[in-house]
């Protein structure tokens, strides 16, 4: 049975890895909390690679926030992620790991890219400032592991996911992202019978997939898909989303509507937008034979009720 290893398996994406590789079988997981390997140390992941000897890879390791996380930390961001991906990679290439995938974001393409945003569009333009700093560092991870298997052979390689919710997700209103925030939000001034306040225009569009489903398409791709395919395709990663977008305010009106909230939103422009659009072109990821399932308004219900019992007490 092959070993695999998940780093940052307690995060909403590694977890979510977890319970899908545990649920379908055939693997021998490897996991490691912060306090059990620090990724920031070379010296430390060297060793557990060379000791575990894990055969599969998935680097869901990295330090992740909403806008204001990202424009305020900038140096930690750019700094930890640069660090924990190459130790990681480089470390997997030493051992001898047989196939290793590294995940990215959506903010590595440029802030006014075309739409919806094809893979080949990486690198075309000025990236959006505000998560610029870790844009560069998941960028940078992408071609580590486009050039380690140009230079090497590696079967490493790259998937893009888009803007990702669900059980485990961040809901600090400092540092998540907009839709565990607004959920939250909206859940709050329910329950004080106040209004709600929304960054920026509500004008924006964002695509959301539901993290299992992301769990999913990565067991899909660790089971089906090599490094040759991807990069024979003409490009450096493969896009995972949802093909679908909805404004910021039609999603808080969502939320609204599922949290059961009567009050009224209101739009504060003084606060930044952000990318005005960001929807990924999933046509590779189609035809590379893996599609959602999971409808937006059935994965904010679910994650509404993660929310209010395992979050919110």
């Amino acid at each position: 049975m092959d070993k695999l290893y998940i780093a940052g398996h307690t995060g909403m994406v590694g977890s979510a890895v977890k319970r899908k590789f545990e649920k379908a079988g055939g693997f021998n997981l490897v996991l490691r909390t912060r306090e059990e390997l620090n990724l920031l140390n070379q010296s430390d992941v060297s060793a557990f690679f060379k000791n575990e000897k894990p055969d599969t890879v998935i680097v869901a390791a990295a330090k992740v926030g909403g806008i204001l996380a990202n424009n305020t930390y900038r140096a930690d961001f750019i700094y930890e992620n640069l660090v924990i991906e190459t130790n990681i990679i480089h470390s997997a290439f030493e051992a001898g790991v047989k196939k290793l995938i590294f995940l990215g974001s959506s903010c590595i393409y440029p802030k006014l890219a075309r739409q919806p945003i094809k893979e080949e569009y990486l690198l075309d333009g000025k990236l959006e400032y505000t998560n610029e700093p870790y844009a560069i560092a998941k960028i940078a991870g992408i071609k580590l592991c486009e050039n380690y298997y140009l230079q090497y052979g590696c079967n490493f390689y790259s998937l893009m996911p888009t803007n990702l919710y669900g059980p485990g997700d961040n809901f600090d209103l400092k540092n998540s992202h907009v839709l565990p925030a607004l959920l939250r939000k909206f859940h709050e001034a329910k329950l004080n019978n106040s209004n709600v306040e929304v960054w920026g225009s509500g004008k924006p569009k964002r695509e959301f997939l539901y993290v299992e489903d992301l769990a999913d398409a990565i067991y899909f791709f660790t089971k089906n898909i090599e490094a040759k395919d991807i990069y024979n395709s003409g490009v450096s990663h493969i896009n995972v989303g949802t093909g679908e977008d909805i404004s910021i305010a039609e999603l808080a009106k969502l939320i609204g509507r599922i949290v059961g909230f009567n009050g009224e939103i209101i739009y504060d422009s003084s606060k930044p937008d952000g990318t005005p659009r960001k929807l990924l072109d999933v046509s590779r990821l189609h035809t590379f034979g893996w599609k959602h399932k999971t409808s937006l308004e059935e994965g904010i219900r679910k994650t509404y009720k993660w929310f209010c019992l395992d979050y919110n007490g």
